[in-house]
């Protein structure tokens, strides 16, 4: 029996080929396809800040008004593209809704980086004049990719899990099913509309139709990366729970020593790797199954991971990754939505009072996006420490949790528990000391309202410099 649906949404990533299956549905008369709708920085198309009479803050404030005027201001069968990057809080309302058409479009993830790689240089991300190609090579970056990878993964994982607790179905498109017009009006079928296409719309233009290799700058480097990357999630343990990915790509091992460290992001993670490079040395690149292996391969080996009092981890965050200008996309939202006042990137306050001010509105915003209540996905740096120890849980427990103020006797635990000398304890981070410069109750108090879970958790009181 035909599904009725009301709506659909476009499950995708980018340089997947999105944009080109969005203009053939939208050649299908009754179909209308509003492009990424939930986009963090703009509403369906770029420099677009406004559709069907909301805005993009009102969309920032509360997603589900647009939805619904989407959906019943469109004249026929509405859709819009989603990626992973986009709203979470309208996922799992499309995600949870059977009349919504779920239409999943992949590409080998490879494929996709270096396009993006090639856009990120050209500044084109569509051609509809082949004219005017622009045209570039990309460097093949290990640690990129890994990311890219791993983001797709969880994407696809979170909504087959999804799909299969409540018996729903989706139209699954690959990449190189775009070229075929029997499969383009299969989908059509899918979707139970009775137009059909005559040929597959050529608006849009192919942008990089040369060999892989050819499109690199380093292509002796893609082999041997793409040999050590868990492509296809094969080492993923089949289990009867909710899958959850292990947060791991950033683990540490000591080269000489049975001692895996799992860094918690803006805590003293150099201090650590430092103590244990005096070990003999690193080992780090890893994914889930050389991480197993290496287990398996040091018996008697000891994990841990090292959290710090949130409010100084919170300082660190906000000067390294907010100030600086490393996390562009957070930082924006702050000046826009949140009227921080924020100096150039990399440049410092012109004092203490202003650091305070504008740091204050940085732990409100990260009050609420730890709690769900803002439309963007929360950056590891800004995560709750109790979050990020659920992560390393998905892969397996830890052996030992150590705060950052019992560094030096935890350290010297360690060495023991695993027979060798221990390294002299790291120095104090200065990192306390620029705090200490702007603390006062007001920080303390929005720090245990962002972060009450960790306060608890681990039983941090108020800071101390």
């Amino acid at each position: 029996m035909p599904q009725s649906f009301t709506s659909f949404v476009i499950l995708a990533g980018m340089r997947t080929g999105s944009n080109f299956l969005e203009a053939n549905l939208n050649a299908l008369p009754g179909v209308v396809s509003h492009g990424e709708v939930f986009n963090p920085h703009f509403i369906g198309k770029q420099n677009v800040t406004e559709m069907f009479g909301i805005t993009l803050e009102a969309r920032e404030a509360n997603p589900k008004p647009l939805l619904r005027k989407l959906r019943a201001e469109t004249p026929g069968l509405s859709g819009f593209r989603f990626f992973h990057d986009h709203d979470p809080r309208v996922l799992d309302i499309l995600l949870a809704d059977p009349a919504c058409a779920k239409v999943i479009l992949t590409r080998n993830p490879v494929d996709s980086y270096v396009s993006w790689q090639i856009a990120r240089a050209t500044g084109q991300w569509k051609l509809t004049d082949a004219k005017r190609l622009k045209t570039a090579t990309a460097r093949f970056d290990e640690g990129e990719f890994r990311d890219h990878l791993a983001a797709a993964q969880s994407f696809q994982l979170q909504i087959l899990h999804a799909l299969q607790t409540s018996g729903q179905t989706a139209f699954v498109l690959d990449y190189e099913d775009l070229a075929s017009v029997e499969v383009l009006n299969g989908l059509a079928a899918f979707l139970g509309v009775a137009g059909r296409l005559k040929a597959v719309d050529d608006t849009l233009k192919k942008q990089n139709p040369r060999a892989l290799e050819d499109k690199l700058e380093n292509p002796q480097d893609l082999a041997a990366a793409v040999a050590r990357a868990d492509l296809f999630a094969l080492a993923r343990s089949p289990v009867f729970e909710p899958r959850r990915p292990a947060a791991i790509p950033h683990v540490v091992a000591a080269r000489a020593a049975p001692l895996l460290f799992f860094p918690v992001r803006s805590g003293p993670e150099g201090a650590i790797r430092d103590w244990l490079s005096a070990l003999g040395g690193l080992v780090e690149g890893f994914d889930n199954r050389t991480l197993r292996q290496w287990k398996r391969d040091h018996p008697g080996h000891r994990a841990f991971t090292v959290v710090r009092h949130p409010l100084l981890r919170a300082h660190v965050a906000f000067r390294e990754k907010i100030v600086s200008g490393q996390l562009a996309d957070q930082r924006r939202r702050l000046i826009r939505a949140w009227k921080a006042n924020l100096p150039d990137p990399g440049q410092s306050f012109p004092d203490p009072a202003a650091e305070r001010e504008a740091f204050l509105v940085f732990l409100n915003w990260c009050r609420l996006a730890t709690s769900g209540q803002t439309g963007n996905r929360v950056d590891p740096h800004l995560a709750s420490q109790s979050a990020i120890l659920q992560g390393f849980a998905g892969f397996h427990p830890l052996d030992l949790v150590i705060r950052e103020d019992r560094l030096p006797r935890s350290l010297a635990f360690l060495a023991a528990e695993i027979g060798v000398t221990a390294p002299p304890p790291p120095a104090a981070d200065p990192a306390a000391q620029a705090l200490a410069a702007i603390w006062d109750d007001g920080l303390e108090a929005a720090a245990e309202a962002a972060y009450a879970r960790d306060y608890t958790g681990f039983g941090f009181t108020r800071w101390r410099a």
